[in-house]
Formats: structure tokens, sequence, C-alpha cells
């Protein structure tokens, strides 16, 4: 993109992280001109690239474990996906015990093998203080992804199909003249009839460039990194993806080695570097029930931090924009846009097309939030975890 000549397009894709990437592989595959915008210099330099890596069936709704189970079908058949499933295990206080329980009753409908234990049995998996805890849910088909390697087979069979990627393109200035969408970037212009606004935590400010109100914000999230594990907390196996629902705490086995991290609500815009004082706090919440994390120390070099894109609901917001012909959005997956892409590459590529989608988006789309902007509160719990 050297030139300040007019690229010309179908749709025009705002953001290579692994939602961007999804779409324009899947929007190329029927066979329209795909142009990908992205900021950095390089796809999945993001929020992507910073993620935890879970994937998870165990969500408390049905169309998020509808878009998480789809995508995580796609994964298991993609190499550099590298899925292992190490599971994924919820301690659950006395307190949330019910909703737990009828989360688990809707997974197993839509077809997740939740098993549902009692303390000693979640003991077994991972060394755990019962202390106030009702019990535990368990999905041994939940784990952990690449979420690069995903981003970048999207990115090459777009490519295969015809979609370009301009790198260091910052999108400064949108908006619709003769029936398409007129972008300015930093060394030229692109246009469009279709934009698909998959910008992550700045989808917000992409949508204010073209005067719409996108509800969908950055939350700062720190990812810490243990040193190895003494020799005596090491089981036979990884310790999968463990939240605590008592105070959303999370941890899980990379290599010999946790990461782990918990969510700071307040910890809310584009503030940049890891909050230090914040791994106390961490600390103090893990050794509720887990107080062997006592004898860890962190790696502060191998530690990071990175972006969720929030929602006020928590539940991203997928589908045409109301009142803003040819926009559509991907975005505000609140910590879910790795578990969800693949389904979501499918769902924008249908709803762009004009076809029925192959999962209901009704509760995801924008006119689900009220003057006030909302939305829904759905489950307290989801805000918590990974």
């Amino acid at each position: 993109m050297s030139s300040p000549e007019v690229h010309r397009a179908d749709v025009i894709v705002i953001g290579a992280g692994i939602v961007g990437a999804a779409c324009a592989y899947r929007l190329a595959e029927r066979g329209l001109d795909v142009l990908v915008l992205e900021r950095e210099h390089a796809p999945a330099t993001g929020s992507t690239g910073r993620s935890a890596a879970g994937v998870r069936h165990q969500f408390s709704d049905a169309v998020n474990v509808q878009l998480s189970a789809a995508s995580i079908a796609e994964y298991r058949s993609m190499p550099r996906a590298d899925y292992r499933a190490i599971g994924y295990l919820f301690c659950v206080p006395d307190a949330l015990w019910e909703a737990q329980m009828r989360g688990v009753a809707l997974q197993r409908r839509l077809g997740a093998r939740i098993a549902v234990l009692d303390t000693n049995e979640a003991a077994r998996i991972v060394p755990v203080d019962a202390n106030g805890l009702r019990g535990a849910t368990y999905c041994a088909d939940d784990g952990v992804v690449d979420p690069h390697g995903i981003c970048m087979t999207y990115v090459e069979r777009a490519r295969s199909l015809g979609a370009r990627f301009a790198f260091g393109a910052e999108v400064r200035a949108l908006r619709r003249l003769d029936d398409r969408w007129q972008v300015a970037i930093a060394d030229g212009r692109a246009s469009a009839p279709l934009v698909v606004n998959a910008a992550g935590a700045w989808a917000g400010r992409v949508g204010e460039l073209a005067g719409l109100d996108i509800p969908v914000g950055p939350a700062r999230r720190m990812v810490f990194r243990s040193g190895p594990v003494p020799n005596s907390l090491r089981g036979s196996r990884p310790y999968p993806m463990t939240v605590d629902l008592a105070n959303g705490v999370w941890f899980r086995s990379d290599g010999d080695r946790l990461i782990f991290g918990l969510s700071n609500p307040a910890d809310r815009g584009f503030a940049e570097g890891i909050d230090w004082p914040w791994l106390e706090t961490t600390y103090e919440a893990a050794l509720l029930h887990f107080p062997w994390f006592e004898q860890l120390s962190v790696d502060r070099r191998a530690s990071w931090w990175g972006y969720y894109e929030v929602t006020p609901d928590h539940n991203p917001i997928l589908g045409r924009m109301p009142g803003a012909e040819g926009w559509i959005n991907a975005c505000g997956f609140s910590g879910h846009g790795v578990q969800q892409a693949g389904a979501v590459g499918r769902l924008i590529a249908q709803e762009a097309t004009g076809e029925p989608t192959d999962i209901d988006l009704s509760t995801l789309r924008i006119d689900r939030f009220g003057q006030d902007g909302r939305g829904s509160s759905g489950d307290s719990t989801e805000r918590l975890i990974v």
C-alpha cells in the first residue's frame, strides 16, 4: 500500500487477528475480493498473540456453547492449531452450584461431554482445598490451542484464494459515499461496499471514525508465568485449565511451569505493560483454594499482558449494523475470540452474502443494547473467567 491510489475490493476487513483472518478466509472462499487492513506490521500481534489459548465448551448460554463447539471441531482438524485436550476444571462454590448445574444440563443437551465431580474427585486432578466448594465440573474435550498457528493458517488460506493483506495500514477515516465505504489509511485509500469490523480492542474507535456507536473497549489482562513447578507438585499429567469460580483466579500447566491470572474489573482502557502490584492480589486469590501456590516463584521475563475487547454484557457483537449500510461487526469477544473465531468466520461470510447463518445470531446483534448501553446481564461468572 505504497501509493495514494484507491484500492478497491468487495469487502474490507479491518483487523488481521484470528477473527479478522478467519473472516477473510471464509469471505474469499465465497469468491469475494477481500482486502484486510491491519494497523500492525504482522498478523496476530494483538490479543491473538497474547491469549492464554484456552478453548472450552463450558458456557452458560447456548450460543456461546455452539460458537465454541463449532470452532473447536474446526481446530481439531487443523495441524497448526496444535489442539491439546488438557481439559477445563471449574471449581464451584456453594452459592454458584445451582447455576453451574443448569449450565451443565444445557451443555450436555448441546452434545458436550461434561463430568460433575465431588471435591475428592476434583482433587485427584488438581490439588485443591475444598473449603467452601461444593464440587467441580470437568470437560476432557476442552483444552488449549496455538492461536498464532490458527491465525496464520487462515491468513495463508485467504491469500491462496486471492485475499490481500495490507500491514501498517491503520484506518484513519471512514465514510459512506456512493454506496461504498471510503477508508483512509496511512498511505492511501481503500474502497468497498462492505466493511467487517474485526479490530479487536480498537473496534469501538474504528466505529467512532464512521460515526457509529459500537460499545467495545479495551480491558488489560495479565498472564503471569511461574518458575519451574517443584517436583512435589507435579502430577502424572498436565494441570488442566483450572478456574476457581469463587473469585475467578485461573491457571494451567505450561510445560514444567504454570501460567495463571485474575481479571481486574477496574483495569479498563489502553494502559500498557504488566501491572506487577496486581500479582499480589492474584496470589491471594489463588491461595484461597490452592495453598500450594506459596511454593511457586514467578518468572517476570516470561510473563505478559494483553487486551480483552469487552462489551457491556461480555458477549460479542456479530452481524450487520442497523442504520449503517454495508457494515458488519465481528468484535467484542471479551476474552473468547480465539475460542470462537473458527465459527465466526463462517457466520460472517454467511451474513455478508445474505445466507441464513448456521447459528442464530439474534442474541449477539448490536440492537440487544438499550439506550443505557448495558444489554442483558448474562451469567455473572462469565465476567470472571478465561
